[in-house]
């Protein structure tokens, strides 16, 4: 018996988690997560977590660039993990896998985390039309058809993301942190940014469920917890549906 290691590798940060063999979805073993300047920890939380037992499998996304996924590389070749190179698999974008079909026009430059989120939702909610809205450094959503087809979707700035520019292009607006969305109008102006950021993720999020006649809204990632309170169209809140497509990827292989 080994487990399966999932690592879904950001911009801002990098997830992990273990899997049990024919654990459900989302039941991890155990997770984590590093911020990129912290990611030196990654190995020896990984060490810790498994307490011996082998890892057989290990299906990565990383959309971080070359440069992390040689860190990752490297860290995964440790001696102390006993992870077979051929156990490892970068997790890419292509035509069809664990039941969905990648409608893209050109698959292979679907972004691969919103390929996993997309299977991780079908997974979740099969034979609903669903969108997914992945909130962390960019906001993507995204339409998956009742059959498992995915149809596309939009790419915005994520929460921060706004409001730090905001800050940074106007010369009298402050930086303010994510919070609880004011009621009605805002009466400040730190509260007058968050209103503004929160109301262009959640209507997005609206758009795109209307536009797709959707049955359900999934809504995931860092920003999520701020951003759901303020969609006005059912959705649940799922952590980490990247690590959950990952999960029922490797699953259906």
């Amino acid at each position: 018996m080994s487990y399966a290691l999932l690592i879904d590798a950001g911009n801002t940060r990098i997830k992990w988690a273990l899997a049990a063999p024919g654990a459900a979805l989302g039941d991890w073993h155990a997770q984590g997560a590093h911020l990129h300047a912290d990611a030196a920890d990654f190995p020896a939380a990984l060490d810790a977590a498994a307490r011996g037992m082998p890892i057989g499998r290990v299906l990565a996304a990383n959309v971080a660039g070359p440069a992390v996924k040689d860190m990752l590389a490297g860290w995964l070749a440790a001696p102390q993990l006993g992870i077979d190179a051929q156990g490892v698999e970068w997790f890419a974008s292509v035509a069809q896998r664990a039941g969905v079909r990648n409608a893209y026009r050109n698959p292979a430059q679907l972004g691969c985390d919103r390929f996993a989120a997309a299977i991780g939702a079908h997974a979740l909610a099969p034979g609903k039309a669903i969108v997914v809205a992945n909130c962390g450094t960019a906001t993507t959503i995204d339409a998956i058809t009742a059959d498992g087809t995915f149809l596309g979707g939009m790419i915005l700035p994520g929460l921060g993301l706004m409001a730090t520019s905001l800050a940074r292009n106007t010369a009298q607006l402050p930086q303010i942190k994510p919070g609880k969305l004011p009621e009605g109008f805002a009466d400040n102006t730190d509260d007058a940014i968050l209103t503004g950021c929160l109301a262009a993720q959640a209507g997005a999020i609206e758009r795109a469920f209307a536009l797709h006649r959707a049955a359900e809204c999934i809504i995931s990632g860092g920003a999520a917890p701020y951003v759901a309170p303020a969609v006005p169209v059912p959705h649940r809140h799922v952590d980490n549906i990247v690590m959950i497509g990952l999960h029922a990827a490797l699953r259906c292989a």
